[in-house]
């Protein structure tokens, strides 16, 4: 009679790996970048392309030259960061800027935690920030789309949120310049590469809710939270309050960022308490900062506090009578 070994839980796997969640990712992020290969031409070709092959190739260095383990890089994690940073830069971002950017996110970001899985804060938020200080000017230069030019020879133009700046610095006749709500859902607009077309991010984020990639608590929270804030914060205009939701970087914060499995909290109560502050804080610093986009602060403060969000907000353990 032979043995019978069990081995450790789980026992039952539902067929779903790192490298499965990060292609369904890749694949919902098809249409924003197809938009922005047609809105910015050469442009956003160049700085994804640089920007996905610096993130492989410094991710594969640290991990054979630092780290000194097998490289990783069929996980397709290195590719996201690399297409997720070149969503939240501008079409005209100097080669060398990318690549010191790639650099900051998944050197510092991502490998100086110890890799996938080990992040505190997400990785190509890490670089966009330390490029948005770094290089303020560079990056806050926004192309108008729809040009045919070599990708540092561009107009540029006012972005809706310095629009919105402007606005609440007293200049009125900033609203008279500001895209309407269906230019700001098709795109017709500046802004960074991944941010100007709300509707091609609508359609990546209901692909990845039909796979179960993602569940809605926290890009629905983080909507509803931005909405209300910027309802009551902006005069209780209904129409503003849509504007600042389809501004900026809010939908590709809220659906590709802000849902991170390492750095989101695990439970749903806590997903809607994280989405929910999220959404106040960017709308707050919108209104009230010196920067005209505040996803990038909110995310990656909120990421801070997702440990603490875990400790505090637990699901029931099985069997416990709730007293």
């Amino acid at each position: 009679m032979s043995n019978l070994n069990v081995s450790l839980s789980p026992h039952v796997h539902s067929g779903n790996s790192v490298q499965r969640c990060m292609l369904d990712v890749l694949i919902a992020l098809t249409p924003a970048l197809c938009v922005s290969f047609w809105y910015f031409g050469i442009g956003a070709l160049v700085v994804t392309l640089t920007s996905v092959a610096a993130c492989v190739l410094f991710e594969y260095l640290i991990q054979k030259f630092v780290l000194r383990v097998k490289p990783q890089l069929f996980d397709l994690s290195a590719v996201l960061t690399g297409v997720l940073l070149a969503f939240n830069v501008p079409s005209n971002l100097p080669i060398w800027i990318i690549i010191i950017g790639a650099l900051i996110a998944i050197g510092v970001g991502k490998m100086s935690f110890g890799g996938l899985g080990q992040n505190i804060f997400n990785p190509a938020l890490v670089g966009r920030v330390f490029l948005l200080v770094a290089f303020p000017a560079q990056m806050t230069t926004w192309p108008n789309p729809m040009q045919q030019a070599h990708y540092t020879d561009v107009t540029t133009g006012a972005t809706p949120l310095y629009l919105f700046q402007q606005y609440v610095g007293g200049d009125a006749s900033a609203l008279e310049q500001m895209p309407s709500a269906l230019d700001m859902l098709l795109g017709m607009h500046g802004g960074s590469m991944g941010e100007v077309c709300a509707l091609a991010l609508i359609i990546g984020g209901i692909y990845l809710l039909c796979r179960k990639t993602i569940t809605w608590h926290i890009p629905v929270s983080i909507l509803l939270a931005a909405f209300c804030t910027a309802f009551f914060c902006y005069g209780l205009d209904l129409h503003l309050a849509l504007q600042q939701v389809l501004a900026g970087g809010l939908i590709l914060g809220a659906v590709y960022m802000a849902t991170d499995y390492v750095t989101s909290p695990v439970t749903p109560r806590g997903q809607l308490l994280y989405g929910c502050l999220i959404g106040f804080i960017a709308i707050l610093i919108r209104r009230f900062g010196s920067y005209p986009e505040g996803m990038s602060f909110a995310i990656l403060l909120l990421n801070a506090c997702t440990p603490l969000i875990n400790k505090y907000i637990k699901p029931r353990r099985f069997g416990v009578v709730k007293k």
